[in-house]
């Protein structure tokens, strides 16, 4: 089970040693050296005193604690009446829902300071849906901050302190590239909300693609032990510098099994960057083309050694990819001689590119291995949004609707070309939600109609229908489903 590092509150597990514990402390007898071993006195104190005590001294001060909260405000006399009834029929004490009877919803996470006017950057999920947020420092300073930047791809969000007070230390950032599996790093963060807490490991893998956690699935895994509260915390070198940040683990128990994730700080340092420059979301390169993994198949067909590279499945006309020279079947091996394994490597090698300037891949076509140099820019808005908010009882009621674009279709993760509307969002609990309607559907037909624009699917939605057959463009299916009016 994939766990986020983020608490609904704070927590407290206690853990206590029993018997085994005891045992475990036992010093057994030294073994007798082998001969032939050399065994010498250590001469002086650093020959026994190993630490990574400066290495903490350095990253320590960079890590805060993240505390966020949703608070819905209520009317006095709506809230007095709430209280009474909580109080009467649950035990609540009286006003134990906060001022004015405040319902709220809290969150408890970790931060980095990556600049010294302020700015941190955590985990999306750490406030997500959070309207107010409180930074504390390590030396337990607390600050209000605002958000500058929600990064929902990739599951980071930068937050900046209202009022930055002089001699902040940022942490350096470190080159993730760099990392071998068995190098040491060191876990820094706020577990169960018990305080800053360092926990030491090793890298356990790179480029770990099935985590499910974000749209960009290219993680650092540690055994460094990191528990909830732990999101959005530093997983640093021993330079102390700043290798990734910690956001998910696999845990049947909700606690840490030493199987932990860290998105690398490559991906960090380009949402820093875009917020440093004033943006409020990530611009990323378009290629526009559909690419697929390559199968043992299709490497033995092209007399490959192993499945490696991802295969351009086909291509937008007047795309970079198209100007590029690409074609259909070309084998993608390398990104500016940086090897890409399966999609979710190129798309996380490719993201980092920007929107500037050009690229280089390194692409197998048919026996022949060539380099193409590809243009970096970013999806185009070919046509107006158009947003439709359908308010009108309907099987729509509640989505946010779009007209498609290269740019939409970035957005939301969906295939371009797709003639039709795109579901941008969904309210909870809306009709639409109801019905099934998800974010990045693409409606097609309504009543047998099709419904190329906005315009065209407001013009539907204002009549009242007894019922309503819809087409929709789910991941490439087709679907027809029958609503009651």
């Amino acid at each position: 089970m994939l766990i986020r590092l983020v608490l609904p509150a704070l927590a407290a597990t206690l853990l206590a040693a029993g018997p085994a514990g005891a045992q475990m402390a036992r010093t057994e007898a030294p073994a007798a050296p082998k001969e032939g071993t050399a065994k010498t006195v250590p001469l002086s104190r650093s020959d026994v005193q190993l630490s990574f005590a400066p290495v903490v001294k350095r990253a320590a001060p960079s890590v805060v604690n993240v505390y966020a909260s949703h608070v819905e405000k209520r009317s006095t006399a709506r809230a007095s009446a709430m209280d009474e009834f909580m109080r009467r029929f649950f035990g609540e004490p009286e006003g134990g829902r906060g001022p004015r009877g405040d319902r709220a919803q809290r969150s408890l996470g970790s931060g980095v300071l990556v600049d010294a006017d302020g700015l941190v950057i955590t985990n999306n999920h750490v406030i997500d849906n959070m309207n107010e947020v409180r930074i504390a420092l390590s030396d337990r300073r607390e600050f209000e901050a605002t958000i500058v930047m929600r990064d929902t791809r990739t599951d980071l969000a930068v937050l900046k302190l209202k009022e930055a007070p002089k001699g902040l230390v940022p942490m350096p950032f470190g080159d993730a590239d760099a990392l071998e599996v068995g190098d040491f790093v060191m876990a820094i963060g706020n577990p169960f909300g018990v305080g800053q807490t360092v926990t030491q490991g090793i890298v356990s893998a790179l480029a770990r693609t099935q985590v499910g956690s974000a749209d960009y699935q290219y993680f650092i895994q540690t055994d460094a032990a990191i528990n909830p509260g732990n999101s959005g915390g530093a997983l640093v070198d021993l330079r102390g510098q700043l290798v990734g940040i910690n956001t998910a683990i696999y845990s049947q128990s909700g606690g840490s099994h030493g199987i932990g994730f860290a998105i690398p700080v490559g991906m960090v340092k380009a949402v820093v960057d875009a917020a440093r420059d004033g943006a409020t979301v990530v611009r990323r390169p378009w290629l526009g083309a559909r690419i697929q993994s390559v199968t043992p198949d299709i490497a033995d067909s092209m007399g490959l050694d192993h499945p490696t590279g991802v295969l351009v499945a086909s291509l937008q006309p007047k795309s970079p990819a198209d100007e590029a020279g690409l074609k259909r079947g070309d084998l993608i091996l390398t990104v500016d001689n940086q090897e890409v394994a399966d999609p979710e490597a190129f798309g996380y090698r490719f993201a980092l590119k920007g929107v500037q300037g050009q690229t280089r891949f390194g692409i197998l076509r048919g026996t022949n291995r060539q380099t193409v140099t590809v243009k970096l820019a970013p999806a185009p808005e070919t046509r107006p949004r158009d947003v439709l908010k359908v308010k009108t009882r309907s099987p729509f009621q509640g989505a946010s609707l779009v007209n498609t674009s290269p740019a939409v279709a970035e957005e939301l993760q969906v295939d371009f070309p797709a003639e039709g509307v795109a579901v941008q969002a969904v309210d909870e609990g809306s009709i639409a939600g109801r019905l099934g309607l998800q974010k990045g559907d693409i409606i097609v037909a309504v009543n047998g109609v099709p419904v190329p624009t906005t315009k065209d699917l407001d013009r539907v939605t204002r009549n009242t229908l007894n019922s309503w057959e819809v087409v929709i463009n789910r991941n490439g299916e087709i679907m027809t489903s029958v609503f009651g009016g």
